[in-house]
């Protein structure tokens, strides 16, 4: 990891794995201009994954110290990075110290404040492709591979107390290692300690293809894992059997997709509707850069920023 040099014009950052490789690097140019950002520019942090707690704490305090470093978003490390960093910040939103996790640094009056976005922005994705009353009327289940902080995100809007008999009939979370899986085990707990919910270890591929041949038709399947994004392959063997009826949704909208193009493949036979990341990446991107610049993307402005993206894709 290479700090970037003192910020000579207002400057959000990018902390992440491959940052060069996204779309906002081409994107945010075209939004900053519609949204009157004057001079406003993105840098990329590449960070290795489950980087030592002082890289991430060297992160902040360059962020925190540099006057024209506005913020950041941060995906892939937000667990680590709030574990490392999280006593440096003069603020953290309740979803930040609930879940553990920061997706969104910012300042504000003098202050380094720290934000854990997900719930908001996987909620208005969500929003964008589940139907209306979609687990009242149909009694699906959801299951979520990965452990990280999109699937906090995710389990923790669609068992909101505050859905009342509008949500899944049971969560089913798999990961590859332990210490994630006990954290969102507790933070569902938390949540809706009413809803069924189960929670494996799934090192292999061929673990998760059993709980999927298992799920409800008109259920919702996740890949939060990463995989087919930053690093290659699948959750899934390629002989997986999606459950009929269903929603599938990639989290990821680039790399070689793996998974989504499995599901693809059955979409037809099992009349699936199949998901990418794309409206999840738009809407935690525009939940930042409200953040870090100050100004609300709602509306009609966030209507321009999908166009703009749509229009850039």
């Amino acid at each position: 990891m290479n700090l970037p040099a003192k910020a000579t014009q207002p400057t959000m950052y990018f902390i992440g794995v491959t940052t060069t490789k996204s779309s906002i690097m081409k994107l945010f140019p075209l939004w900053s201009e519609a949204l009157g950002l004057k001079n406003a520019v993105i840098k990329g942090i590449d960070i290795e994954i489950h980087a030592k707690p002082e890289v991430y704490r060297e992160v902040v305090e360059f962020i925190k110290n540099d006057e024209l470093s506005l913020g950041a978003l941060v995906t892939t490390h937000k667990i680590d990075l709030y574990n490392a960093a999280k006593d440096m910040f003069e603020y953290l939103d309740p979803y930040a110290t609930m879940f553990g996790e920061l997706s969104s640094i910012s300042k504000k009056d003098g202050r380094l404040e720290g934000y854990a976005k997900d719930p908001i922005s996987s909620g208005l994705a969500m929003e964008a492709f589940i139907p209306k009353n979609y687990w009242k009327d149909n009694g699906g289940e959801v299951f979520i591979m990965g452990a990280g902080g999109s699937a906090i995100a995710i389990s923790s809007y669609l068992l909101n107390k505050n859905k009342g008999d509008n949500i899944p009939s049971k969560l089913i979370v798999t990961n590859r290692s332990k210490p994630r899986l006990d954290e969102i085990k507790r933070i569902v707990k938390e949540i809706n300690p009413d809803v069924p919910a189960e929670f494996y270890l799934a090192p292999e591929e061929v673990q998760n293809d059993e709980i999927l041949k298992r799920l409800k038709p008109h259920s919702l399947v996740i890949n939060a894992t990463g995989l087919g994004k930053d690093r290659p392959g699948s959750p899934l063997c390629d002989d997986c059997d999606f459950p009929k009826d269903s929603l599938v949704w990639e989290l990821n909208y680039r790399g070689e997709l793996d998974f989504m193009h499995q599901a693809l493949r059955q979409k037809d036979s099992k009349n699936l509707h199949v998901e990418d990341g794309w409206i999840y990446f738009i809407h935690g991107w525009t939940q930042v850069i409200s953040e870090v610049f100050h100004i609300d993307i709602k509306g009609e402005l966030f209507d321009k920023c999908e166009k703009i993206a749509n229009e850039m894709r």
